[in-house]
């Protein structure tokens, strides 16, 4: 009680300061890593404009040296005097009550997901705790810019957002790295996960489960290896990347075929170096197909999951990705996999939900902050 007071009074205070005209603050998953929509879009200030001073808050700063970027600690006393005095406010998830939005500050809300296949928002209400649906119904009044990869997701956005202000149809920045990578950054990044540089790599990131279960990740990954190999040819790589909400539960997953990168901080670098991708309800499927690569779904769980935990936007068989539900099974498709089928109910696919992916997202977010700062936004 004394503690919120107390946070209550800095907030108060801080909103007397007036508010810098080129500052932008940026987080990502409350503060968790450096990665995600807000990243894109502030290494793209960062190289592009020299005026816009970019703030970044994270839970650990001490971990990261960022040239360019000024990195604060969230909930700290810098934390809450570079919210209060932001012009532009950046992230990826709902804001809590610590940002009291102030009149001429501008919010952009950039999502954490290009599209979705398992239900959201109002959508999944009856999933959602009553602290979240009031936490979401307060964020949505503070938002400005919402923005959305495809005309599927601005459907989504405008019946279940609790939101009814501008949705900005620019694409996902984060995605915009999946258009861009390059062989030296792809030689960069397996150095730092540690995979040789003529490993290819399948990347298994599921989703979470609400009774937080590691029973369903039971691949066989000893055999999965032999598939791949016997069908695409080389070395092969096995990355585990579990859902953020089980970033402490991964290590209880031992396998000797398997590199753990749960606690990698961008995910977007590690879908750059994928070569094939395992999921299952996560939105990571639909920005990875932007790739072309193969992905496809287990889902064991599939009638427990829709269910119990969340309903899903689209019948999982009409999508381009295999929804499959045994380990045999998936095998079978490793070997029997038919490049030219899948790339072709992709691209019906991808015309079908109306992307707006073109890499160059990030790009139309900085240029509306750019116009923000300058005074030609209100």
């Amino acid at each position: 009680m004394i503690k919120n007071k107390l946070k209550n009074i800095i907030i108060k205070t801080f909103k007397i300061f007036p508010i810098k005209k080129n500052r932008c603050i940026f987080y990502s998953s409350y503060g968790s890593n450096y990665g995600c929509n807000p990243k894109y879009i502030s290494e793209y200030l960062k190289k592009n404009n020299k005026d816009i001073e970019i703030v970044w808050v994270l839970n650990s700063p001490e971990k990261y040296n960022i040239k360019g970027i000024k990195i604060i600690k969230n909930m700290s006393l810098s934390y809450f005097y570079n919210l209060a005095t932001s012009k532009v406010i950046v992230t990826n998830f709902r804001t809590t009550q610590d940002f009291e939005k102030r009149k001429n500050q501008k919010y952009i809300q950039t999502w954490h997901s290009s599209l979705r296949l398992k239900q959201i928002e109002k959508d999944a209400e009856k999933s959602l705790s009553k602290n979240y649906i009031l936490q979401a119904k307060e964020d949505s009044k503070k938002i400005d810019y919402l923005l959305s990869g495809c005309e599927k997701s601005t459907e989504i956005f405008k019946r279940a957002f609790w939101y009814n202000g501008t949705i900005l149809e620019t694409g996902t920045p984060r995605n915009d790295f999946l258009f861009n990578i390059n062989e030296k950054e792809k030689k960069n990044i397996k150095n730092k996960i540690g995979v040789k540089e003529d490993e290819r790599i399948l990347l298994y990131a599921p989703t979470f489960r609400k009774n937080k279960s590691l029973n369903v990740y039971n691949l066989n990954y000893s055999e999965l290896l032999k598939s791949l190999q016997k069908k695409f040819g080389g070395k092969w790589k096995i990355l585990l990347r579990l859902h953020p909400h089980l970033i402490n539960l991964s290590s209880n997953i031992k396998d000797e075929n398997i590199l753990d990168v749960t606690k990698y901080d961008d995910i977007q670098e590690l879908l750059g170096v994928t070569d094939v991708l395992i999921s299952d309800y996560s939105s990571l499927i639909f920005d990875f197909s932007i790739t072309k690569k193969p992905c496809v779904l287990y889902t064991p769980d599939l009638l427990e999951y829709t269910s119990t935990d969340r309903k899903l936007y689209f019948n999982i068989e009409e999508l381009p990705f295999k929804s499959i539900l045994t380990n045999e099974e998936l095998n079978k498709y490793v070997l029997d996999f038919d490049k030219k089928s899948y790339e072709k109910k992709l691209d019906i696919f991808l015309n079908n939900i109306g992307s707006f992916e073109d890499g160059k997202a990030s790009e139309r977010v900085s240029d509306l902050i750019e116009s923000i700062c300058r005074g030609e936004r209100r």
